[in-house]
């Protein structure tokens, strides 16, 4: 019973995490968390396939996190630099 449950939050883990990705890269990577734990969970109890789907679908996550966590970081270093030519127009003009 108690591998049930654990199985079945591991999936409804996932559920949340995809639903909540647009909004933050983090969500991505608590996604690639959530389907290692589902992938766990098919070895535990000796589902294979799912195990082995469950675990790409981590590792294609943690991809995206990647991608999404260094855009965000290219996307935040634009801003300062426009905000620092933003302060030096100020001060000349």
């Amino acid at each position: 019973m108690g591998l049930l449950i654990f199985g079945s939050l591991a999936v409804a883990l996932m559920l949340v995490m995809y639903t909540l990705e647009e909004r933050s890269p983090w969500f991505v990577l608590g996604f690639a968390a959530a389907s290692a734990t589902a992938a766990l969970y098919g070895l535990l109890i000796e589902a294979w396939p799912f195990a082995a789907i469950e675990a790409v679908w981590a590792a294609v996550a943690v991809q995206r996190w990647r991608v999404r966590l260094r855009k965000l970081r290219d996307g935040m270093a634009e801003l300062n630099n426009v905000g620092t030519e933003l302060q030096r127009e100020a001060l000349d003009g």
